[in-house]
């Protein structure tokens, strides 16, 4: 009986996990979660209708501040002077709320008020000193959305800010109520790009607090270390509201071992809870860390299931495959996972030398959720594990002549 007793309990405990896995809805209009380092969508909801992003947009600002500085163009120490319409905004409670008195500051100075404290006056800043002008800056925008693949993009400013605010500097062919309009996917797709390509923004974006020329300036995210909604892993990223976005978070933390994006956008109730995005990322997050873990299929320099490459011409006609680095995949607890190799039908021209690339080992995912990857499923090259040298003169012409009569007559 108490062996009967105990399998009800296994089984009842894996169906409340399927439920909890399958019927998990995240208290927000959009949303989305991917682990950084595969891409992989672990959860979704409406998450391809462009939507209002408000302050989420600066993440995409600061990743182009960071690009200039790696091509040269500008160093942390550049001092960047404030335009009066950057200026004349500090003078609005509801659009500023960091003085901008000395008029100019370094990039360093206006990325750390953009990221911790959502300085809108310094996003136009940075955007002005980069582009020339907003609206110039704005096409640079666009122009790296559309080589991310992102096409279903509106982008009216470099701050977040709705139209109004702006007077007229708005963004040419824009209305005075416009606003910037992405996905939840759009902006786990930037987000990923900043932080795996420039890693060092996280020193920023986990920052309570900083220091803006003797101003202390305040962070508006509550999920970091000693703030109100405080949970371990979280080191970024970025809040955004306004009225038409609502209260909306993209964040960054190490949940199993695993780099996780999160987005969370207009969640709900916003208007009267103060934490409402913050509940709502902590619900997501802990869904993600109770369903996913990652593991290494395959482990660099390893075979898989005995994979060959066809030889052609070769002394052998197989060569046998390693992979050429690990092969990390993302997928549900307590569920087998496997790899697939794949290389050319016809095979490779022998001299094959030991390290040249021969196919690769593709992550065989069948657990595809929502939109399944922000590009590819994971995969590593397959390289040969020996050498194997061409054949002598009379077997490689023999070869030659079977083929030819095979395909041609």
């Amino acid at each position: 009986m108490k062996k009967v007793i105990a399998a009800l309990a296994i089984l009842l405990a894996f169906i409340g996990s399927s439920v909890y896995a399958d019927d998990f809805d995240v208290a927000a209009k959009h949303a989305i979660a991917v682990e950084a380092t595969t891409g992989k969508v672990l959860y979704e909801k409406d998450a391809t209708t462009p939507a209002g992003v408000a302050s989420m947009t600066k993440i995409l600002t600061v990743y182009l501040t960071y690009k200039e500085i790696d091509k040269g163009n500008l160093s942390w120490d550049t001092k960047v002077p404030i335009s009066d319409y950057a200026y004349d905004l500090t003078a609005n409670s509801d659009a500023s709320n960091v003085p901008m008195e000395a008029r100019e500051y370094t990039v360093e100075q206006l990325v750390n008020a953009a990221m911790v404290a959502s300085a809108n006056s310094a996003a136009i800043a940075l955007a002005e000193q980069i582009g020339g002008s907003e609206s110039n800056f704005v096409d640079m925008m666009k122009a790296q959305l559309n080589e991310w693949g992102i096409t279903d993009a509106k982008l009216v400013n470099a701050s977040g800010l709705n139209n109004s605010y702006l007077g007229d500097n708005i963004y040419p062919g824009s209305s005075s109520t416009d606003e910037n309009m992405l996905s939840a996917r759009d902006i786990a797709i930037i987000a990923r790009h900043l932080i795996t390509e420039y890693p060092d923004v996280l020193k920023i974006s986990s920052q309570t607090t900083a220091d803006f020329d003797g101003s202390t300036m305040n962070t508006y995210n509550y999920m970091l270390k000693d703030m109100p909604y405080e949970r371990d892993g979280v080191d970024g990223l970025k809040t955004g509201t306004t009225e038409l976005a609502g209260a909306s978070f993209v964040a960054t933390s190490t949940e199993n071992g695993m780099r996780i994006i999160s987005v969370v956008m207009n969640a709900d109730g916003w208007e009267e809870n103060d934490f409402a995005r913050f509940e709502a990322t902590n619900e997501l997050l802990d869904y993600v860390k109770s369903n996913y873990e990652i593991t290494t299929i395959i482990e660099a320099g390893q075979s898989y299931k005995n994979s060959k490459a066809k030889v052609i011409d070769g002394k052998e006609k197989t060569v046998p495959v390693v992979a050429a680095q690990d092969l990390n995949v993302v997928h549900r607890i307590g569920t087998d996972v496997s790899a697939k190799f794949s290389s050319k039908a016809k095979g490779y021209e022998a001299t094959i030398n030991k390290g040249d690339k021969v196919g690769k080992f593709e992550y065989n995912d069948n657990q595809i959720v929502g939109t399944g990857y922000l590009d590819s499923k994971p995969n590593v090259p397959a390289l040969a594990k020996k050498e194997v040298k061409k054949s002598i003169f009379l077997k490689v012409w023999w070869n030659h002549f079977v083929t030819y009569v095979n395909e041609k007559l």
